[in-house]
């Protein structure tokens, strides 16, 4: 099975960006964050929309 949501830092990682601008855009709603307990993850959908939406 596929994660449904990876790390801050996974999605830096994979988008080539700093921690920092994934927060943005998570402010920006350009990514969609759950939050479980302390951790904030991001959906997997929300990466593939928002690069589909770049190209």
């Amino acid at each position: 099975m596929e994660p449904l949501v990876i790390s801050v830092n996974e999605t830096a990682k994979a988008l080539g960006i700093g921690r920092s601008s994934v927060y943005a855009l998570i402010k920006s709603g350009g990514l969609d964050a759950i939050k479980i307990g302390t951790r904030t993850l991001i959906t997997i959908a929300s990466i593939a929309r928002l690069t589909d939406a770049r190209r």
